[in-house]
């Protein structure tokens, strides 16, 4: 492959970027753009708007199960090969997704988007640590992950402004044109990377998926109010998870490292994130049925006010290295999460005849507190571990973010089910009902402000916020 200095090499190196950016802006696109057409799509399949959680943490999920394969596939098959296969499934999921006639049908094939989509990122970051030297890799990553921090601004406006004015269906068929641009610019620029082969942890794979599966199906079951199967999914999973606790530690190669979790900062950082999630990830699948069904307000004015929060968390970027190195991680986080947690109950002050100003001011503060958020937990698991095993946490910590992100949307609907008393098509019922649930996941968060008590000392940053974690 050309090196960097050379012309051929540059202009090489520009097609790899623009190749790896345009799969970092599908996946971070489609995380974000189907919240806003959730009632469009509840009402085209004829179910109750909040059945759709099931489209949502289908995808996730299997983010988190996928996601720790990417870097055995890549090693065996190579890079290229690979990353073109991914493509092609979530392009090909992604056409499922927009001619599904039922809900089943639409989970099937967010299901299949999101094995494409878990290899999307951890093979493009891998592929751009190879490609270019320690000394270049974090501007082109920063330069690839540009439309990757575009996908969460443009998303949910795209996907309110497509279910209103043409059909929910195009939300997941604007990817189509995507990933045949990306298929075309893998076959003259994707460097074909290989790594030594290892064996791959089957059972311990297995494993994780049944946990992982059988975990939050039990979570969704026991929202529906089916008691009995979500007992026996949450037995068999939790005796999945103990299995693979046990088989995990004497695993060679296995495909979670649990020792990982000796280190007290990264042991820390996955726990405090784990509640923060908890609580927060469902909040935008709640506030799009809070405001479309409880306000009456139409899916471009719903999509909106998700743009104020994106772009604070955008702007915060330019920040988080500063005051990290001036506070430390144990009061950033302890302050911050405590911030974050009080914004999150303020939700709870809205009603149907809040001003959309205030709705989009909070949102601003919400995104810009929660930016500093994200980033300091996810910077926080890598401070103590050597360059040879930041792959490994890399791997495992996206799982565990997905997964948690599952169940946070889980347990947002859940919370909201509750609330509404089986009145899914009353207006009022839904303003209730989301103040309540708001109330509920902020205490969740609540958590993780005593969790990073837990950090020993307040050492400040050394180091720029560039792991590949997040430097996406």
């Amino acid at each position: 492959m050309p090196q960097a200095s050379s012309p051929d090499g540059i202009a090489r190196m520009r097609g790899l970027i623009w190749l790896v950016a345009a799969a970092f802006f599908m996946q971070t696109l489609d995380s974000t753009i189907v919240n806003t057409a959730v009632p469009s799509i509840a009402h085209a399949l004829s179910v109750p708007p909040i059945s759709l959680k099931t489209a949502l943490t289908s995808y996730v999920l299997t983010l988190a199960i996928c996601i720790p394969a990417s870097a055995w596939l890549s090693d065996r098959f190579g890079t290229r090969r690979v990353f073109a296969a991914s493509v092609l499934i979530f392009t090909l999921g992604s056409l499922a997704c927009g001619i599904s006639q039922s809900l089943p049908q639409l989970v099937a094939a967010r299901v299949l988007q999101g094995i494409g989509g878990a290899l999307l990122m951890p093979i493009g970051r891998y592929v751009l640590v190879r490609a270019f030297g320690p000394k270049d890799f974090v501007a082109a990553m920063s330069t690839a992950g540009i439309p990757g921090l575009l996908g969460p601004v443009l998303g949910p406006l795209l996907g309110g402004v497509l279910s209103q004015y043409a059909s929910w269906r195009w939300i997941f068929l604007v990817n189509v044109p995507v990933g045949i641009v990306g298929l075309w610019l893998n076959r003259t620029h994707m460097p074909d990377f290989r790594g030594e082969r290892r064996p791959f942890d089957w059972i311990g794979f297995a494993l994780f998926a049944v946990a992982s599966g059988l975990l939050l199906i039990a979570a969704e079951t026991a929202g529906d109010g089916d008691y009995r199967n979500a007992a026996i999914a949450g037995a068999i999973g939790v005796f999945a998870a103990f299995a693979y606790w046990r088989y995990g530690r004497r695993a060679r190669h296995p495909v979670v490292d649990l020792t990982l979790f000796k280190v007290r900062s990264f042991t820390i950082a996955v726990a405090g994130g784990m509640c923060t999630r908890l609580g927060t990830a469902g909040l935008s699948f709640i506030l799009m049925l809070f405001l479309q069904i409880g306000c009456g307000w139409s899916p471009t004015m719903a999509g909106l006010m998700i743009v104020p929060q994106a772009v604070a968390m955008v702007l915060m970027k330019f920040l988080i290295d500063r005051i990290l190195k001036r506070h430390g991680y144990r009061h950033t986080l302890f302050v911050n999460t405590a911030l974050a947690t009080f914004l999150l109950a303020c939700f709870a002050l809205f009603g149907a005849t809040t001003p959309w100003w205030a709705i989009a001011l909070l949102m601003f503060a919400y995104g810009f507190v929660m930016s500093l958020q994200y980033t300091a937990m996810n910077t926080l698991a890598f401070v103590d571990l050597g360059p040879d095993r930041a792959a490994q946490a890399s791997s495992v910590t996206s799982a565990v973010q997905y997964l948690v992100i599952s169940f946070g949307i889980a347990l947002s609907s859940w919370l909201l089910a509750i609330f509404l008393q089986g009145h899914h098509h009353d207006p009022a019922a839904y303003v209730r009902g989301f103040r309540a649930a708001v109330l509920v996941m902020a205490a969740v968060s609540l958590v993780a402000v005593y969790v990073f008590t837990r950090l020993r000392h307040d050492r400040p940053l050394r180091r720029p916020v560039t792991t590949p974690e997040t430097a996406a």
